[in-house]
């Protein structure tokens, strides 16, 4: 952090306080010290191309994370057939990695033994040993089971995103890939300082999400919040594995997060550590994303329940959604009323001092009595292993109640 001075030294300062910061806070905080907004641009742009920082658009906000310093360069396997394709990749990642290429399936677990990666770009459709097969026996050799796998596909994504997360792919990205996502994704997967980079946690969290709520109330009536519930996903994770749960997790956060950035509308999402994601917005937009993350969801779950032994002649309409053999994963959307938003907060910071006004950053468990859960049936932790979910008291395994 020394060989940074001036502005670039004292926003770097900024974000390595706080590891990961959005963009909105961090033009605040610059504001506060009299930096202005050119002087920011500036200096952010000395910092990523000084490798000190890297950005993400995240939950559909801009955030920057502050990168460990190389203290030996990081090694990229690429698995891809496509000659073009596959330098390509190698251009996109540039000159700050140990980069090595191979362009046939049947080669490629035979040199993640030999060479060690830390992390694998893997195309789905390769020859004599597809993708799918290569991350599942990767993830299931104990001693390569810490390799991370970015799957790269062109495929329809609709069954091939929920085979990849199953198989323990770290992320998915649809070809044509976005060379600068690309990259920005292995930098903080391999780079990033303090805790490990993951795509679901990292979604905004109790942190920013208080922000939001700040904000939105200071918004107009036509700009909404509210969460998205995965419904019974507990009673599912009972019944299938606290893995299986994960994966829906996962799933779901990162068909929102493709929603969000192939869209020209802002909403914001953010991570509530449960079955709960929080979504922010002007209304029409926040529509927009909850009927395609439902019409995609409901796409891909015909899929979920046959992996997972129902024969497709089970799954008709009638047996989805009415038999209590069928696990009815859903996702429902609850608008929270600005009023009753109020109303909580209210309480909230009564519960605190009677002379205080801002409650600063929410804890999970005043976020849950803001958004009007009592309960909460799935938890999510996190430990040097990765993420765990935890099936809460309310998951009883009997149709989520």
């Amino acid at each position: 952090m020394g060989e940074f001075s001036g502005f670039s030294g004292e926003i770097l300062s900024v974000i390595n306080d706080k590891q990961q910061i959005a963009y909105s806070e961090l033009k605040d905080t610059a504001f506060s010290r009299g930096i202005s907004l050119g002087q920011l641009e500036k200096s952010l742009k000395e910092l990523e191309d000084g490798k000190a920082i890297a950005s993400r658009n995240n939950g559909g906000i801009m955030t920057y994370y502050v990168l460990e310093e190389d203290k030996q360069l990081r090694k990229v396997l690429i698995v891809e057939d496509d000659k073009n394709i596959n330098k390509l990749m190698s251009l996109s990642l540039g000159k700050g990695f140990d980069i090595s290429q191979v362009y046939d399936g049947g080669e490629a677990i035979e040199v993640v033994r030999e060479k060690r990666p830390d992390l694998v770009i893997l195309d789905l459709m390769l020859p004599h040993k597809d993708g799918l097969d290569i991350c599942n026996t990767v993830k299931s050799d104990p001693e390569i089971k810490d390799t991370l796998i970015i799957l790269v596909s062109a495929m329809d994504p609709t069954n091939n995103r929920f085979s990849a997360f199953k198989y323990g792919a770290d992320y998915y990205i649809k070809k044509p890939f976005d060379p600068v996502e690309l990259r920005s994704l292995v930098t903080l997967f391999l780079k990033k300082k303090g805790k490990r980079f993951d795509p679901l946690i990292d979604l905004p969290d109790e942190d920013r999400i208080s922000q939001e709520i700040e904000h939105s109330l200071k918004e107009g009536e036509q700009y909404v919040i509210g969460t998205i519930r995965i419904e019974n996903l507990g009673t599912y994770a009972k019944r299938f594995s606290e893995n299986s749960g994960i994966v829906i997790l996962r799933l779901i956060s990162q068909l929102l997060q493709d929603i969000i950035k192939n869209s020209n509308n802002s909403v914001f999402v953010g991570f509530l550590n449960s079955d709960e994601f929080v979504i922010a917005g002007m209304q029409q937009n926040v529509n927009e994303v909850i009927s395609s993350i439902q019409a995609e969801f409901g796409a891909v779950l015909p899929f979920i329940l046959q992996d997972e032994g129902y024969r497709k002649i089970d799954l008709d309409i009638e047996s989805l959604f009415e038999s209590k053999e069928v696990p009815k994963l859903s996702l429902a959307y609850n608008e929270i009323r600005k009023n009753e938003l109020k109303k909580r907060r209210n309480e909230i910071l009564e519960s605190k001092s009677e002379n205080q006004t801002d409650v600063g950053t929410y804890t999970y468990e005043e976020l849950q009595k803001l958004f009007g859960r009592s309960d909460l049936d799935i938890i999510i932790t996190r430990d040097s292993n990765g993420v765990r979910l935890q099936v809460g008291k309310n998951a009883s395994g009997q149709d989520g109640k």
